[in-house]
């Protein structure tokens, strides 16, 4: 193959390669989780950072903490504010952290401008826990409502209270038996949350 060729082939991917990478930046985003007012004064340190990429036609949310007690179990939550009383809120998944108090987890959904929640009326609901939090055997009727704060809670109150941490029961885990929350995105307003911002 004639040099020029070979030239203009190079030039070619190097241009493909570089518009791939600017069309990535602009599809994903990134923002931090700073400390719950209620873990401030036992957790100091705990800190976040949550990046939004668009792959295809879902979106990829990986998020890493650090900052915690180590060898913990936590849920992550898709919120409506960021601080009590959270409004709406779906469980998303779980973070568990290693030796050094960090973690990481992946999840993938849809988090952007788009995200929400809608009951079009009530419906009966399967009632599965019947603790401190029970479950509703209904759901109330709501118009969209959307959802662009995150949050973490302790997966157990027994955990809290090892870090030094209030005890408080929450229903923040999958069977309503969790502690109280470690990190959120109260750094943005209540209506403004970082997914809000992100309309890929």
């Amino acid at each position: 193959m004639k040099p020029k060729i070979c030239l203009a082939i190079a030039a070619a991917v190097i241009a493909t390669v570089g518009v791939g990478a600017n069309a990535f930046a602009e599809l994903s985003t990134t923002f931090n989780m700073t400390v719950s007012a209620g873990a401030a004064g036992c957790l100091p340190d705990a800190r976040g950072k949550v990046t939004v990429s668009t792959v295809g036609v879902v979106d990829n949310m990986h998020v890493e903490v650090q900052g915690l007690p180590k060898n913990s179990d936590f849920d992550f939550f898709i919120i409506q504010v960021p601080k009590t009383p959270f409004g709406m809120a779906w469980y998303q998944g779980d973070i568990e952290t290693d030796n050094k108090g960090k973690g990481v987890g992946d999840f993938s959904g849809r988090f952007s401008q788009e995200t929400f929640i809608v009951a079009t009326g009530p419906a009966a609901a399967p009632v599965v826990h019947s603790g401190t939090f029970p479950d509703a055997s209904t759901n109330p009727a709501t118009a969209p409502v959307h959802m662009y704060h995150v949050g973490l809670w302790f997966n157990s109150s027994a955990d809290a209270a090892t870090a030094g941490c209030p005890a408080t029961v929450t229903p923040f885990n999958g069977d309503h038996t969790a502690g109280i929350q470690v990190l959120n995105t109260a750094t943005f307003d209540d209506d403004k949350g970082p997914l809000r911002r992100f309309n890929p």
